[in-house]
């Protein structure tokens, strides 16, 4: 609020609020009938859009929705949805006027008129305030409308900078998710390609998006269907690269600047990722997955036969059979999604960059989790462990893990938390015995599991807390999938 307005200005609000159906469906209601009552032949726009919204709700409110068949409702999924789509661009239409409004300036003032008579600040405020949308929304419609809305020149009536997106917009057949998707991507190269050229690829982008058949559409693969957002989004990517070959280059290395990655506040139990990959970033990544992901549910990683057949052309990563062989963990008793199986491949990713000779060293040492836990806890079985820097705790399970790969080492405190006693480092497979190991089992044991030596840990046969000693004879290698669960699925190695 710009001060504080003065009553008629707030009554000049609450009006102009009624008559835009904005939560006045009673005063507009009245309106209508008060018309009707007085023998009003004609009816304003306003009350000709207040009876259609009764009409309207009273349809919906009508349809029998738990009764339908099926086929009936997908029919009715499909008019609704028509029916928003129309609402929506009139949305856009009448915000973005609004906006215009409310930002011009009549000769001799210093000022818009239309937000000081509403005691708004600007056109924004206006809209949010009539409309009890969020800031954000209304910024969405009058930067939509903007691009959508006849201009206004000097003494004459230019047409919309993206008439075809208009036309579909207006006609109820592109909804305002498509018609953004369009031009927020033809907007994106419109300074560097001829207007003639960016129209043609508007109207088969519309054309895509609602079904029709255009010149620019017609002999094509998918002619005549009409695709959803998400496929749209693809193509006005292939439009760009057509149009602007050479606009990718000069943008990589503002993208590389703008790539970050790191990690939200923590929320049930899961630190969520923040950022953003280039391309090329992603391109790599969906490689990696794709190359270590198999249909089976454990992560798969491709025999020396399987790599050299994917070198040549001949196997597709991750597109082979998912029979997997019996007894391994890639039958029906795997539930993980894919994400959560590309999680695990990434687990096994920085375990093997933290083990790799050529890792920079972090304090005079190879990277090293720190994994605490009370030793009390860790022979009753209870409690949790930490890992410095981290502010959430993990299981006893992991934490055993953790020492059945990584070796302990024993650090007694006295009563004010100093250190009293540091013991030496036990329980460690050295580089000799993981090389001795290696070459002995040639990878994760459990059957159907391919992952290779540079991706295993070393597991005790007999646990450490059970006696098990740390040499050839106790140790196997296991994928870091296999080594977390092994004794929870009943797994045992002789």
């Amino acid at each position: 609020m710009a001060g504080n307005p003065d009553p008629s200005a707030t009554t000049a609000f609450t009006e102009a609020d009624a008559g835009a159906g904005s939560g006045a469906d009673s005063g507009l209601t009245g309106a209508v009938a008060g018309a009707a009552v007085a023998g009003v032949a004609e009816l304003s726009p306003v009350q000709r859009l207040a009876a259609l919204q009764a009409t309207v709700v009273a349809a919906l409110a009508a349809v029998p929705l738990a009764g339908l068949s099926d086929v009936d409702s997908v029919a009715v999924l499909t008019v609704v949805e028509g029916l928003g789509r129309s609402v929506d661009a009139a949305r856009v239409a009448v915000a973005a006027e609004v906006g215009g409004r409310a930002a011009w300036i009549a000769p001799g003032h210093s000022q818009p008129a239309l937000p000081a008579a509403l005691g708004c600040r600007d056109g924004l405020e206006v809209i949010v305030r009539a409309t009890r949308i969020s800031v954000r929304e209304a910024k969405r419609r009058s930067r939509l409308g903007g691009f959508v809305s006849a201009r206004i020149g000097v003494g004459v009536s230019l047409a919309p900078f993206y008439p075809a997106v208009a036309a579909a917009l207006t006609g109820g057949d592109l909804g305002v998710e498509a018609a953004e998707v369009i031009v927020a991507g033809l907007e994106k190269i419109s300074a560097r390609v001829a207007p003639d050229d960016l129209h043609t690829a508007e109207r088969a982008l519309v054309a895509c998006a609602t079904g029709a058949v255009t010149e620019e559409t017609r002999g094509l693969p998918g002619e005549g269907l009409a695709f959803g957002t998400d496929i749209l989004r693809g193509i006005v990517l292939q439009w760009q690269a057509r149009l602007d070959p050479d606009g990718t280059a000069p943008t990589e290395p503002v993208l590389e600047g703008r790539s970050t990655f790191g990690f939200g506040t923590l929320k049930d139990g899961l630190y969520p990722l923040r950022g953003g990959v280039t391309p090329e970033l992603r391109g790599i990544m969906n490689v990696l997955f794709d190359t270590y992901l198999s249909a089976r549910a454990a992560p798969a990683f491709p025999t020396p036969a399987e790599q050299a057949r994917i070198d040549g052309g001949a196997l597709v990563p991750g597109a082979e059979a998912a029979d997997a062989a019996a007894g391994s963990f890639g039958g029906a008793g795997d539930d993980r999604t894919g994400g959560e199986k590309r999680a695990d491949i990434v687990h096994a990713v920085f375990e093997r960059a933290a083990r790799d000779p050529g890792t920079p060293t972090l304090g005079g040492a190879a990277p090293t989790v720190l994994v605490h836990v009370n030793a009390a806890d860790l022979q009753a079985g209870t409690g949790v462990g930490w890992i410095d820097g981290v502010q959430a705790p993990i299981s006893l399970t992991s934490v055993t893990q953790r020492l059945c790969a990584g070796g302990s080492q024993t650090v007694l405190f006295g009563p004010n938390q100093e250190v009293l006693r540091l013991g030496l480092k036990e329980r460690f497979f050295s580089r000799a015995q993981r090389r001795a190991i290696a070459a002995r089992d040639g990878g994760c044991i459990i059957p159907g599991c391919t992952s290779p030596p540079h991706w295993a840990e070393l597991h005790h046969v007999i646990p450490w807390w059970a006696g098990g000693l740390t040499d050839i004879d106790n140790g196997v290698m296991l994928c870091w999938f296999h080594h977390h669960y092994i004794d929870r699925d009943g797994w045992k190695i002789r």
